[in-house]
């Protein structure tokens, strides 16, 4: 086996990019888009002139698309002496054109119009928008069109037209389980502009933390949050940061349940007796505000009031979710309250609650959202039900009259593929909802809960992953094609990166540390092939794994440098895949032989470097010495599947155990090209009779 010469070096483990032109490599896909001949020049010369009802907005995002196209091109555009982006002085000698029809609202606004046209000729390119909403969207457009040919820079001809699919497309950050600064979420907020996101949720409380300062009820954050949150300064930052990118905050202050931050300073508010301390792990806790106390009411209408002046938006999260009811169900005053106002029980206790809050929101001019748990038959009209639970939840909440959005299907802290994401559907074509009930599906959500990420690896958890969600929830529902999302995304990647994305540069630091100072530059390299090949486990295996981590346990293990979605094992499976379908075909057969021959030398160089490096990464040693194994049983069927021998069935047999012990995760990691070796050890093994 491996009898497959090697070139030098480590490019024969990286895969050839798939190369196409811009106009069909966009994410998210247009609403319409049609190529025109020729292309557009682009120079030190080229100038933007902007137009119509365009704000100080519009501005700013044009002077932050031209600078990111200096950085991509290194082209310097003319300025003013008071260092601006020189206009050009007449519609003629522009080279871009932007034009906004109307300013828009002074904050970003559901529903608002977000459409946008674009024109590129070999003259000039034309962006006209009814709004600056649409405006900005289109830049990020334009900026994804310009490419690269003997060493200059041009857009190519294009005309498309472009609004999306659904107005509320968004994504959650939790900044409770793990802290995270105000720098990663204003990088962040700068990588959903590119994809064209437009909500950001702060999940902002949590039995981990409470992370928003409130001037009136200070030992809520001051108890609540080992000194790690936001000051009321630095959320009007953020705010008004997303707001010059289009993008609306919607705030979440979780209750009745997960709320042993808010009670650990006000410990008189719960449904059971304190004290109470920050939790330092995951998972679903007793204490719950109690709904039968005034004094919850009345801290609630002073602190939504506060969080309602702060927060521009109309809509306020209040969570809603997970609430066990153990402390309810052990307390004879709540339980003879919810006989006294016939509420029948728990969850009609529940349903109270979310009344009364939805009375103080209403005072404050805010409607309510929140996720699947709030479906009462007594929720107030007008609420969004935000679901967890999937179509179950977008059918039921749209069949009683209520707005919805989906979050289920769009975990992207639990590291499923992005086609899991990219083929869920706020509104499938087979789901039975009425006409009026898709009327009322405003969208979706991905969610980063951050039990297991720490502003180092953030980014690497959301994108590039997300720009697939992103583009589901823009672009036309028959647009699915699986391989061109990851041929685009790919493309994708790098935009995110100029504008600022960590999901790669954070790996080779990450595994300088995990490596220990006895790794030479050479392991370094060998590691990263290996951490480019497994992958985090999935759904909630992590806990169940590393059940000793707690909140201020570092996240600097090998399950941190690995990331979500391995390209480097997709693209392994699709060979292994076509070498099956057709054993014959020497370029599949030569394709595969290839891979299996540089994974060895790889694996071997690593195992042999093995003690050099840090004990953490050492005690992982057997998950790449299974996997070499497993390489080398592949190779071995390879060969028989091309030579037309099948393996008999004790070798098979032996072989696919050798396969299995590598697919078993372990140390939180996982490696899923051992699930195609798996089938092609299969596929080898004798005919059946």
């Amino acid at each position: 086996m491996f009898r497959v010469s090697l070139l030098t070096g480590f490019a024969w483990l990286t895969f050839a990019s798939v190369t196409a032109s811009p106009q069909n490599s966009l994410m998210p896909v247009p609403s319409s888009i049609q190529d025109g001949s020729g292309r557009l020049e682009l120079s030190a010369k080229s100038q933007v002139l902007i137009l119509g009802g365009a704000d100080a907005r519009l501005h700013s995002a044009t002077l932050r698309a031209l600078r990111r196209l200096e950085e991509r091109t290194g082209l310097v555009f003319a300025r003013t002496s008071t260092g601006e982006y020189a206009q050009a002085g007449t519609p003629a000698e522009a080279t871009l054109i932007v034009e906004s029809s109307a300013p828009g609202a002074a904050w970003p606004t559901l529903g608002e119009d977000e459409s946008y046209m674009l024109t590129v000729s070999s003259r000039q390119a034309v962006l006209q928008a009814p709004t600056t909403l649409g405006a900005m969207h289109g830049l990020e457009t334009l900026l994804q069109l310009v490419q690269s040919e003997g060493g200059g820079w041009f857009v190519p001809a294009v005309a498309l037209s472009d609004r999306p699919r659904f107005p509320w497309r968004g994504l959650m950050i939790d900044v409770c389980r793990h802290w995270l600064p105000m720098d990663v979420i204003k990088r962040n907020l700068d990588l959903m502009a590119v994809v064209k996101l437009n909500v950001l949720h702060l999940h902002l409380t949590e039995d981990q933390g409470f992370r928003i300062e409130s001037k009136t009820f200070s030992r809520l954050h001051k108890l609540g949050s080992d000194g790690q949150y936001y000051t009321q300064d630095q959320m009007r930052e953020i705010i008004a940061y997303a707001g010059q990118r289009g993008i609306r905050v919607v705030p979440e202050f979780d209750m009745p349940g997960h709320a042993t931050s808010w009670v650990v300073g006000y410990p008189e508010l719960a449904s059971a007796p304190g004290p109470y301390q920050i939790e330092r792990q995951w998972g679903v806790f007793d204490p719950v505000l109690d709904p039968t106390n005034p004094k919850v009411y009345e801290l609630l209408e002073g602190f939504l009031g506060e969080m309602a002046a702060l927060f521009p938006d109309p809509y306020l999260h209040i969570g809603g979710d997970e609430n066990n009811g153990v402390q309810w169900s052990a307390n004879p005053q709540i339980q003879a309250f919810i006989r006294e106002h016939n509420l029948k029980d728990n969850a009609g206790l529940h349903a109270y609650f979310n009344r009364q809050v939805n009375e103080i929101l209403s005072r404050h001019g805010k409607k309510l959202v929140g996720w699947d748990e709030i479906l009462h038959p007594q929720l107030p009209a007008g609420s969004v039900v935000h679901s967890w639970r999937g179509p179950d939840g977008i059918a039921a909440a749209t069949e009683r009259g209520y707005p919805t959005i989906l979050s289920n299907g769009y975990y992207i802290d639990l590291c499923h593929p992005a086609s899991d994401h990219y083929l869920t559907d706020p509104a499938p074509s087979g789901a039975k909802l009425t006409d009026a009930q898709r009327a009322l599906v405003l969208g979706g959500e991905a969610t980063m809960w951050a039990e297991w990420v720490s502003p180092e690896t953030v980014d690497s958890r959301i994108w590039p992953r997300t720009a697939a969600i992103a583009e589901r929830l823009w672009s036309r529902a028959e647009i699915r094609d699986v391989p061109d999302m990851y041929r685009r995304l790919a493309m994708v990647s790098q935009r995110l990166e100029e504008a600022g994305a960590q999901h790669r540069r954070y790996v080779d630091p990450a595994l300088r540390r995990l490596a220990g100072e006895g790794a030479t530059t050479e392991d370094l390299r060998q590691l990263r092939w290996w951490v480019d090949l497994i992958e985090p486990v999935k759904e909630y295996v992590r806990g169940q794994q590393q059940p000793e981590f707690r909140q201020s346990t570092p996240l600097t293990s090998l399950a941190d440098c690995a990331r979500p979605d391995s390209q480097a094992s997709r693209e392994f499976a699709a060979m292994v895949d076509e070498f099956i379908a057709s054993p014959k075909d020497q370029a599949a057969h030569a394709r595969v032989a290839a891979v299996l021959a540089a994974w060895h030398v790889a694996a071997t160089g690593l195992l042999n470097g093995w003690p050099r490096f840090s004990r953490d990464l050492a005690a992982t040693k057997s998950l790449l010495s299974d996997f070499d194994t497993a390489v080398g049983a592949g190779d071995q069927a390879r060969e028989a599947l091309s030579g037309g021998r099948p393996l008999d069935l004790a070798t098979q047999a032996r072989f696919l155990d050798a396969a299995d012990r590598a697919a078993k995760s372990r140390f939180a990691v996982e490696i899923p090209a051992a699930g195609a070796l798996r089938k092609l050890i299969a596929a080898a093994g004798p005919a059946p009779k």
